[in-house]
């Protein structure tokens, strides 16, 4: 049984699901907007906003956890000082989807993924 096990897996090994999540965000971070598959927005949305919400209120530890998510500095920069300072009274939502429809290669369903403004 499956009970209270809230892991989207994605087909993917644990592994390769954490890299390409981790991947996303950062490309998230960066252009503040980016397209995918529903079900990998969906797995998206609830990382993203932890970690904005961890980037709130940044302390060392805080900060050692987020460079290890982030891939590049230049995320982590903009996370602190850009993204996480607009959210600072708001208390989460901080990403959002938009179906766009199906793909036409093979059907699947895409998404935008942003972060609310």
């Amino acid at each position: 049984m499956r009970h209270r096990k809230k892991t989207v897996k994605l087909g993917r090994t644990s592994s390769h699901r954490e890299a390409m999540l981790q991947n996303m965000l950062t490309s998230l971070i960066q252009h503040e907007t980016i397209s995918t598959t529903e079900k990998k927005a969906k797995a998206l949305k609830s990382y993203a906003d932890r970690v904005i919400h961890m980037a709130k209120n940044p302390d060392l530890a805080t900060k050692r956890r987020l460079l290890r998510i982030l891939k590049t500095r230049d995320a982590y920069n903009k996370l602190v000082n850009e993204i996480a300072p607009r959210y600072g009274d708001r208390k989460g939502g901080y990403v959002r989807i938009v179906k766009l429809g199906f793909r036409k290669g093979d059907g699947s369903p895409t998404a935008i993924v942003e972060l609310v403004q």
